[in-house]
């Protein structure tokens, strides 16, 4: 996995509404910032441990600025941004 720096181009996964009236989406997001490790953690261990990042988000009707925002890579939990994906040819 790539290492998250400021002014990556990521995926943020919206939350949607409670009713279903709209959707989880996809949306482009820019790292604005990158957090810190959680304490304790090895250097062994640090590539396996996503630290959260600060994200502008763009959506089709403004910006939206998140932080603390945590990596969730096949989930597309909510709330959480990955990498976006490869297209094949």
């Amino acid at each position: 996995m790539p290492k998250p720096s400021i002014g990556r181009i990521v995926h943020y996964v919206s939350y949607g509404t409670p009713g279903g009236e709209y959707a989880s989406q996809c949306r482009a997001a820019i790292i604005t910032e990158v957090g810190d490790w959680p304490e304790g953690i090895s250097e062994a261990d640090k590539h396996n441990i996503a630290v959260p990042v600060g994200l502008a988000v763009l959506n089709p009707t403004g910006v939206f600025f998140d932080q603390g925002v945590k990596q969730s890579e096949g989930s597309n939990a909510g709330g959480t941004w990955h990498w976006p994906e490869r297209e094949e040819n």
